[in-house]
């Protein structure tokens, strides 16, 4: 029976709340997905989360996937997408570790240090000025590491929304600190 029914079919029975229906969807193509996960992030237990971040996703999203005979190319590319943002996240956290850019990271002299804490200290002003939803962004985003699919949901904005007021506010930052440097 489960090699008869289409993905199609597995899907409209799980928009009606058969969870049966989505677990042979999910049965089905946990491997390709994991593996599209492995391919993006290469680490076994990464690429587990993101797979099952991309069935939460699909569960959550079910209206959204279109139904056609396979529902496999669009759980690969939302694999994709949550294994890239799980990615962008460890390297935010990884560069995290320290307060100070990565290009002094490793400088001893204090005029260095100096100069990064000034920096730093300018960003927090920048970030201090944005509106409440842009800095909530941002400490969601770009401190913490979190999703955009996830911040989306945190603040009651679409995924789209996020995407795009990320993109204004680190053009934003970059041309402060542009102005930084150029009167320093």
């Amino acid at each position: 029976m489960d090699d008869d029914v289409t993905d199609a079919t597995l899907i409209g029975r799980a928009r009606t709340g058969d969870r049966a229906a989505f677990g042979l969807l999910y049965d089905r193509h946990v491997r390709p997905v994991y593996w599209q996960a492995y391919a993006v992030l290469g680490d076994a237990s990464a690429a587990e989360d993101a797979t099952q971040e991309t069935f939460v996703t699909a569960w959550r999203r079910l209206g959204a996937i279109p139904t056609a005979d396979s529902a496999l190319p669009w759980l690969l590319v939302t694999a994709r997408y949550v294994a890239l943002n799980a990615r962008r996240g460890t390297v935010r956290r990884e560069r995290r570790t320290t307060d100070l850019p990565d290009e002094v990271a490793g400088a001893d002299d204090v005029t260095t240090a100096v100069e990064a804490a000034d920096v730093r200290a300018e960003i927090d002003r920048a970030v201090a000025a944005l509106t409440e939803t842009d800095r909530a962004l941002y400490e969601l985003c770009l401190e913490d590491g979190v999703s955009y699919a996830e911040a989306a949901e945190r603040l009651g904005l679409t995924h789209a929304s996020v995407r795009n007021r990320l993109s204004r506010l680190r053009a934003r930052l970059r041309s402060d600190l542009r102005a930084l440097r150029e009167t320093a």
